[in-house]
């Protein structure tokens, strides 16, 4: 084995060989430069990207199971009752209906026809607490369908009500005379993300009792699950399909139910797919790199072939020759690794800046650069060192 002192000459010994070819050394470190930069590079932005949108999703809908319903010959929706059997099953901690529609809006002076209407009910606003900016949220007592309260956004405001007095003030809504109690904030709901209400006068919710009445509609054709506390979503889903089995009689092909976490999972199994192919074509850049200090390697024991051979005519060991060289190897790897590893960091983070996205740095990117880097040294210096090791002390004098 060898010595610690043997060992820290045989370093001393291969970084003076490398500072001695300075210009050599750094093509050489160039290739894993480039290919570390590039593994880092491309799998942190693959995280960040995926940090993103997968933090954009779960506030979609993280714990929720939303289902629409489809006219059948029998049922257009899903009654009270239907709702009532849903609510009831264990784990259920809230059922919300939706009804969406659009209509009109009038205040003392004006009508506006580009009004969104959402009918709600306060298990959506229990579920949703941060949604309400001032005033209050619906209550049960909102549910009975003759009471007459609303909540408008900030468009509305703007619109509708021309920048007055929001709350206590009433608007007319389809008609209707309603009371204002509450302004909303910004909704990061699924069908929010899909709905571009850039063209509209303002958005209203009422309670979906009122919204089934003006619609005319009887029954609710979308609704949210929630999941109470210390229960499993997929255990709640396999209830709830079996329930609406059961209201629209072993037909399921009149509603579907979509489990947000499952589509959360599949996401997350997409992008990191994403980024072990991409990790995996940068990784050609390292086999490249690691080429060319094989390369390097070669070159160095072919130009100090005496100096071998004179070092193991006054008894060096091959083992010690071999050392020598591998360690050279490894730290032109290393060092154009760590060179690697802050170009691909700079680089994410000058992207996700571009992105306008938060930034994090992957500890497992940089772990497996590291690795990749002196990986690269061990298995491409390996043959150069053997071969360094191996000559023949007399055939290496007579060589020059």
């Amino acid at each position: 084995m060898l010595s610690i002192a043997v060992l820290k000459q045989s370093i001393q010994m291969a970084l003076q060989n490398i500072r001695g070819n300075k210009m050599r050394s750094f093509l050489t470190m160039l290739g894993i430069m480039i290919g570390v930069g590039s593994v880092i590079g491309l799998i942190t932005m693959v995280q960040i990207a995926s940090d993103n949108v997968m933090g954009k999703f779960s506030k979609l809908g993280a714990g929720t199971l939303t289902i629409y319903t489809y006219e059948s010959p029998v049922k257009s929706g899903l009654s009270e009752t239907d709702l009532k059997d849903l609510a009831s099953i264990e784990g259920v901690g809230g059922i919300s209906p939706t009804i969406s529609f659009f209509s009109t809006a009038a205040n003392d002076k004006e009508a506006f026809k580009k009004i969104k209407v959402e009918g709600k009910n306060a298990a959506y606003f229990a579920r949703n607490k941060d949604i309400i900016k001032a005033g209050r949220a619906f209550n049960e007592n909102d549910m009975s369908g003759d009471v007459y309260v609303c909540i408008v956004d900030e468009q509305f405001i703007r619109h509708v009500l021309l920048g007055k007095q929001v709350l206590g003030s009433t608007v007319r809504i389809a008609g209707y005379k309603y009371t204002i109690v509450g302004i909303r904030g910004q909704d990061n709901g699924l069908n929010a993300m899909f709905t571009d209400t850039s063209k509209l006068d303002g958005s209203v919710m009422i309670p979906y009792t009122n919204a089934l009445s003006i619609t005319g509609a009887g029954n609710v054709t979308q609704a949210e699950v929630y999941t109470a506390d210390g229960y499993e979503l997929k255990d709640i889903e396999s209830k709830v399909r079996s329930t609406l089995k059961n209201i629209y009689n072993e037909n399921d092909d009149f509603y579907q139910v979509i489990n947000m976490d499952g589509l959360l999972d599949m996401m997350d199994q997409v992008y990191a797919l994403l980024g072990t192919m991409l990790g995996g074509i940068a990784s050609i850049a390292l086999v490249v790199g690691g080429i060319g200090i094989m390369n390097m390697m070669l070159t160095s024991v072919s130009e100090r072939t005496k100096e071998i051979g004179l070092r193991k005519a006054l008894g060096a060991e091959p083992s010690r020759i071999q050392i020598q060289f591998l360690i050279e190897s490894i730290v032109l790897s290393v060092c154009g690794g760590i060179i690697g590893i802050i170009i691909g960091v700079v680089i994410a983070a000058i992207c996700a800046i571009a992105m306008n996205v938060e930034f994090s740095v992957s500890g497992s990117a940089i772990a497996l650069g590291f690795g990749f880097s002196a990986a690269v040294g061990v298995i491409f210096g390996w043959m150069p060192a053997k071969r360094a090791s191996e000559l023949n002390p007399i055939d290496a004098l007579r060589s020059e």
